[in-house]
């Protein structure tokens, strides 16, 4: 696969968009549009998991993990163009160890957004 890099959330939550478009399409003519659909099925289903796997993850005792799972995070969201739910999920890999409770959830709570405003703007069919 092609690799993607998100750059650092804007300050502003929707300065960055929910989707990149061309980017399903790069990975399309990379892999075929079978491939493709297989692996973003995969995304939207491990995603989903990832998520709820955060908010029963203790900041505290567990933040090795919360690390690794938002570096995961990051690369699949911007492997499919999901630029602000990886730039979310940069900026908890980079900031989890500085977090406090109420900061993580609220930043967990974005990324819960940039979710969905990702699957609303999937094409559908």
């Amino acid at each position: 696969m092609f690799e993607v890099t998100a750059a650092p959330m804007p300050k502003a939550l929707d300065a960055a968009p929910a989707r990149e478009p061309g980017a399903y399409q790069a990975l399309v003519r990379e892999i075929g549009e079978d491939g493709a659909g297989e692996v973003r099925d995969v995304f939207w289903s491990e995603t989903c998991a990832r998520l709820q796997l955060f908010r029963t993850l203790s900041l505290a005792r567990q933040l090795a993990r919360i690390t690794r799972e938002a570096h995961s995070l990051k690369s699949a969201a911007g492997t499919f163009g999901y630029v602000r739910l990886a730039a979310l999920a940069l900026r908890l890999e980079q900031a989890a160890e500085t977090l406090g409770e109420a900061e993580f959830h609220g930043l967990l709570d974005l990324m819960d957004a940039a979710y969905a405003a990702a699957r609303a703007q999937e094409p559908q069919g």
